[in-house]
């Protein structure tokens, strides 16, 4: 029996041993706190453990399992909340109170509950790896449908159950495969965390992930299989904007992820999820997430583990052809928990202290996001947007920076919005998109022809105003001619009528894209029409202080969602009021 030979934190060694493989799942101590095996050597053999290490001693023992760090995937993820490594908080509340303790075993997945089952397959089909078998109702929302996993050949089926209520441990079908030995297939599967998960192919991205937040499908746009970065630092917004996306983007299934975040925030998550009403099917928002909550005072070893734990729950679900949207907050925290596991293990640190794979960790995540088509032919994505803490707001940090370079799409969160109160607090001026030239079709077809055009333009009027205001911030806007302040004016309806969104109002909270396109039509039409009046001897003040300008602001409140006919009244009296301006 091997026995541990020194403690360091979550890090525990054993010596002169080669039982464990690299990344092999192991039991330390007589608690069996779950562990796994991240260096081997002649002499000695490093395990981190995902628990707390507490009244740990040396001499316990340490037992292989012979099987990498796995998720269980099967019915009964959804609708639920998980540690760090899969284990159901629920459970282990049942168990242990409060507070977690050490070494408790708990199954990932309720193996008493029954689910209604329909067979996919009759005995003489062939079955290979990533096609359906049996189907069962996960949520009154999310059909589950179970699949043969990849790490299977594949082979004939020669026994299939009935039709029936089942847990997810009871054989359901079995299948002889080339070599001649049967294999027995349950409603559930492992597969490694660390390990993608493979598809046929991987598609083109040209369709936008719709949030319903203008900031984002107009001027900053994700697609769907992109990633997405919210840097910000502390109080500007990054959960409440990750809240709203996952609250309201067209995702089939969001997956959140609390990695190292407070735990009070995690409650909140976990209240407004259970209250909020999914708005295409009516039915609780929980019917289609599932939560991964590893706090900040959980065990640091745990935290680095729940990325992937996320990631691969996600990946399962994208190969039943569902489209799925993490919501990772945040990657800083887990690039803490790897600087300080590399501490513990005397590593050579790069800068600020972290471990010189920081990049490589970090593109390993993203890159598992894309639009793919799935082993049993049908279309499925994984989106990833990852919040990051730079500490006082300085991008220039090496999680933030190596960020960057993996993700797509960079919404970088403003102190000074914030405190104004603007939200969402992404500063257009510093964040950028990708994906907007590769989303241009779809734009095209399914809102209007000319709807990038009307995009760039109110994009052009933000870029103007900022050089503006270099010599506004100098010598104020009475200096500036009558054309700039009206350009100033046109952006402040930008900024304050269109940017600026406000959660708790039901008819801006969630935008959709033709009236965002409308909005936009307006305020170019004001601007437009001003330039002319302008050019035949309108004043600006006229103009500025003829009422349109808060008119403009407020249309998003005034113009109900499902009333776009009201926009064709407010263009007509707006040309009439131009047409009768009086000239200075």
């Amino acid at each position: 029996m091997d026995k541990i030979f020194s403690i360091n934190g979550p890090v525990v060694t054993v010596q002169n041993t080669k039982t464990f493989a690299m990344q092999e799942m192991v039991y330390v101590g007589k608690k069996r706190l779950i562990g796994e095996v991240i260096r081997v050597s002649s002499e000695l053999t490093t395990i981190q453990v995902y628990e707390g290490t507490g009244g740990l001693m040396p001499g316990e023992p340490v037992e292989p399992t012979g099987a990498p760090m796995s998720a269980v995937l099967g019915p009964g993820i959804l609708d639920n909340i998980f540690d760090g490594i899969e284990r159901p908080l629920k459970k282990l509340e049942q168990l242990s109170g409060a507070f977690i303790a050490d070494g408790l075993d708990a199954s990932s997945l309720d193996t008493e509950k029954k689910y209604s089952v329909t067979m996919s397959v009759k005995v003489g089909d062939t079955l290979k790896a990533g096609e359906v078998y049996c189907t069962c109702p996960e949520t009154k929302i999310i059909t589950h449908k179970c699949m043969l996993s990849p790490m299977s050949k594949g082979g004939e089926v020669v026994w299939t159950a009935e039709d029936g209520e089942y847990t997810v441990n009871d054989v359901v079908c079995r299948i002889k495969n080339p070599s001649g030995r049967t294999e027995e297939l349950t409603l559930c599967q492992k597969w490694p965390i660390r390990t993608p998960r493979p598809c046929a192919e991987r598609m083109p991205i040209t369709k936008p992930l719709i949030t319903g937040q203008r900031i984002v499908d107009t001027i900053l746009p994700v697609a769907k299989g992109g990633t997405a970065a919210i840097p910000g630092g502390f109080g500007t917004g990054k959960t409440m904007t990750q809240h709203q996306l996952a609250k309201w983007c067209d995702a089939d299934i969001i997956v959140y992820i609390g990695c190292g975040e407070r735990g009070n925030e995690m409650t909140q998550v976990l209240e407004e999820f259970s209250e909020l009403i999914d708005p295409k099917s009516q039915r609780p928002l929980t019917d289609r997430t599932v939560l991964i909550a590893n706090t900040s005072n959980m065990p640091v070893a745990a935290r680095e583990a729940s990325i992937y734990t996320g990631i691969t729950l996600a990946e399962y679900y994208r190969d039943m052809g569902y489209h799925i949207a993490i919501m990772a907050d945040s990657t800083s925290r887990w690039a803490e928990a790897l600087r300080e596991i590399s501490g513990r293990l005397e590593e050579m640190p790069a800068e600020e202290g972290f471990p010189a794979y920081l990049p490589s960790r970090i593109s390993e995540f993203y890159e598992r996001a894309g639009y793919v088509e799935t082993l049993s032919g049908k279309e499925g994505s994984v989106t990833i947007i990852g919040a990051v803490s730079p500490q006082g707001s300085d991008f220039s940090e090496p999680v933030t920076q190596n960020t960057k370079r993996f993700v797509r799409c960079f919404w970088a969160l403003d102190k000074s919005l914030a405190y104004a109160r603007h939200y969402p607090a992404i500063n257009w001026n510093t964040s950028y998109s990708e994906y907007t030239e590769e989303l241009a079709d779809y734009y095209k077809k399914n809102v209007a022809e000319d709807f990038m055009e009307v995009r760039q333009q109110i994009s052009n009027i933000l870029v103007e105003e900022n050089t503006l205001m270099e010599i506004v911030k100098l010598m104020g806007t009475d200096v500036l001619p009558d054309d700039q302040k009206l350009l100033i004016e046109t952006a402040r309806i930008v900024r304050v009528g269109f940017l600026q969104q406000n959660a708790y109002h039901k008819d801006d909270t969630y935008v959709p894209l033709d009236k965002q396109y409308n909005m936009m039509k307006c305020i170019l039409s004001f601007y437009q029409q001003a330039k002319k009046a302008l050019a035949d001897g309108v004043s600006a003040q006229t103009i500025i202080t003829g009422g349109w300008v808060e008119k403009l602001i407020k249309i998003k409140y005034d113009i109900p969602n499902d009333k776009p006919e009201m926009f064709k009244e407010y263009l007509d009296e707006m040309s009439e009021w131009f047409s009768n301006a009086e000239v200075k």
